[in-house]
């Protein structure tokens, strides 16, 4: 089973920028779509954002389009989320999530990805 481990998260005003990383084990790991997702305190686990096994046709949910890039560099084994113009309902826990099924499309839900980091907090202050 693929590894997944989360850096990045902090605390940051509103308005600026956090670059979110997700570093994988396992050599087939750059087979996998891939995704980020979020879990504010009190709500329920939603899609922020996926990117098929080969880095291309990212698909966003409506609240983070323009604002965040999803990406991935399969020599380093590593998926990104560029988070520019934070705004405080942002706040949250992100995970990173891949599907190990080589060559698979992305989703947006949740229960279609095979593993998960433990998360990162992002905190965005008003």
């Amino acid at each position: 089973q693929v590894q997944l481990v989360e850096s990045g998260g902090g605390l940051v005003q509103a308005g600026g920028s956090l670059r979110l990383s997700c570093a994988a084990s396992g050599r087939t790991f750059n087979t996998y779509p891939t995704g980020w997702f979020r879990q504010a305190p009190g709500k329920e686990r939603e899609f922020v954002a996926a990117i098929n096994w080969i880095g291309a046709n990212p698909a966003y949910a409506d609240s983070v389009q323009g604002r965040f890039t999803i990406s991935r560099d399969n020599a380093k084994n590593t998926l990104y989320l560029q988070m520019n113009s934070l705004k405080p309902e942002d706040t949250a826990v992100y995970y990173c999530a891949a599907r190990e099924a080589a060559y698979d499309s992305t989703r947006s839900q949740s229960w279609y990805y095979t593993s998960w980091g433990q998360g990162t907090q992002v905190t965005v202050s008003s």
